[in-house]
C-alpha cells in the first residue's frame, strides 16, 4: 500500500511553503543570474546597458529585477509540472529523473530570455514592459517553458532509440 502512495505523497511536498529563509536565499542568485544574462542579451542586442547587482540601467530607464522576476515561482511551478509529466508520460525512471533535473536550467534559461524581452521592450516601447503586458508575458513564457520541457522529452526518447539500435 505504501509503494502505491508514494507518489502523491511525493506530490503533497509541493503544497508546503518553502520556508522564508530559504526562499530568500534561492531567489537572490536567481535574481542576479536572470540580470548578468538579460545584460549580456542585451548588449549582444546592442542596447547600451550597466548592471549593478540586480538592477540594470538601459538609456533613459533603470530596471530592477526583483524579487518576483527571478523565476523561483516558474521554477517551482515547472518542477511540479516535470514530476506531473514525467508520471503521466514516462515509464522509465531515468527519463523522469532527467526531466525533473532539467526543469532547473529551463526554468533559468527561459527567465534570462523574459527579462532580457523586458529590456527589449522598455528601450522601444517602455508602456508595454509594465503591467498587465509584463503579466501575459509572464504566462506566455511559462508556456514556453513547458514545450522546452516536452521538447527535452522528446530527445532524451530521440537519444534512447538511438542508444537502443546501437546495441
Amino acid at each position: 500500500m505504501l509503494r502505491t502512495l508514494v507518489f502523491p505523497l511525493f506530490v503533497l511536498l509541493f503544497m508546503i511553503r518553502i520556508p522564508l529563509y530559504v526562499y530568500q536565499q534561492l531567489t537572490f542568485p536567481l535574481q542576479i543570474i536572470a540580470s548578468k544574462a538579460a545584460a549580456h542579451g542585451l548588449e549582444f542586442l546592442g542596447i547600451p546597458v550597466w548592471r549593478e547587482g540586480n538592477v540594470m540601467h538601459v538609456p533613459g530607464r533603470d530596471l530592477e529585477v526583483v524579487e518576483a522576476c527571478s523565476g523561483i515561482r516558474s521554477l517551482l511551478s515547472l518542477t511540479f509540472l516535470s514530476v506531473a509529466y514525467g508520471r503521466l508520460f514516462e515509464t522509465r525512471v531515468w527519463v523522469r529523473v532527467a526531466l525533473f533535473a532539467s526543469t532547473i536550467p529551463i526554468a533559468i534559461a527561459c527567465n534570462a530570455f523574459r527579462v532580457t524581452l523586458t529590456g527589449v521592450l522598455t528601450e522601444y516601447k517602455p508602456e508595454i514592459a509594465e503591467g498587465a503586458y509584463h503579466s501575459f508575458e509572464g504566462w506566455v513564457i511559462f508556456l514556453v517553458e513547458m514545450m522546452v520541457l516536452v521538447g527535452v522529452h522528446r530527445l532524451l526518447l530521440l537519444a534512447s532509440r538511438f542508444h537502443a539500435r546501437k546495441k
